[in-house]
């Protein structure tokens, strides 16, 4: 049996040699690419209702969540729910180990950590759905656009209660509307937390993949990340805590996964030591 640290160390061995492994990655992306053309991603259910994303992204976001800890999950798009309801039992289980590790009863009726869930169309069966499941008391919703200023507004004033954020960003993928949401949500991303941009993969897809869409090759999330990283890199700009606003992408969690829909998506912020 090895020991923890043992097996962390390989862990970390593998992980750098699956960002150098070109046959590997090729296959991860070949996958990736024949899932997406069956819509792979709508297999997959969270406590019941549709949650729409890759196991891989699942598993790091939970990952994310135990090591972040956040008392506040914002995001923006709400679909079925599932991601609402995933982030909701996240949180569920880190107020529950901390009330066995601190030794107190757990009160279901003081619910310390949220997730605050906005759309622009929240369709009504979907709110029923939600606000029927036994883990709704730690939800709430925001119907409007993500970034319409009397949105942006009201988030960044509930988001005054909490000490703790994290951001996952999943609705309109077109670089102008990611653009604006990192501009407005970016700068409630706690220290040590993250901002994650979903469909970062877009940028990565053959030009007729999204068709459909107005967003695309050269108009995709993707695009807005790197826009947003060149601006504040460039400028003095600062969260709501005050403290400079600095990200990096997690390259770590790209070598883990392979296989995601969210690569160099996942957005750390740093600490400023300037």
């Amino acid at each position: 049996m090895k020991t923890r640290g043992s097996f962390a160390q390989e862990r970390e061995a593998r992980l750098l040699d699956n960002a150098r492994d070109a046959s590997l990655r090729e296959s991860a992306d070949r996958f990736l690419l024949e899932s997406l053309r069956c819509h792979y991603s709508y297999n997959f259910e969270w406590l019941s209702r549709p949650i729409i994303q890759y196991p891989q992204d699942i598993v790091a976001m939970q990952e994310l969540i135990w090591q972040v800890r956040p008392d506040l999950i914002i995001e923006t798009g709400i679909a079925h729910g599932g991601s609402l309801l995933f982030s909701a039992s996240m949180l569920a289980m880190l107020d529950y180990c901390d009330a066995v590790t601190s030794r107190t009863v757990l009160d279901p009726k003081t619910v310390r950590r949220r997730v605050l869930g906005i759309d622009i169309d929240i369709r009504s069966h979907n709110r029923t759905a939600i606000e029927a499941h036994p883990l709704s008391h730690r939800i709430d919703m925001i119907q409007g656009s993500s970034t319409a200023p009397e949105i942006v507004a009201q988030v960044h004033r509930l988001a005054k209660a909490y000490s703790r954020i994290m951001v996952c960003l999943d609705s309109n993928h077109t670089h102008d509307h990611v653009l604006a949401e990192l501009e407005a949500y970016g700068p409630l991303v706690s220290e040590h937390s993250y901002c994650v941009v979903f469909d970062t993969v877009i940028e990565s897809l053959p030009d007729d993949t999204s068709r459909d869409r107005p967003w695309g090759r050269g108009n995709s999330p993707k695009t807005a990340v790197e826009r947003f990283l060149s601006l504040v890199a460039a400028g003095d700009r600062l969260g709501v805590d005050g403290r400079k606003l600095l990200f990096e992408i997690d390259r770590r969690v790209d070598s883990k996964l392979l296989v995601s829909v969210a690569p160099r998506g996942y957005l750390r912020r740093v600490k400023c030591t300037a």
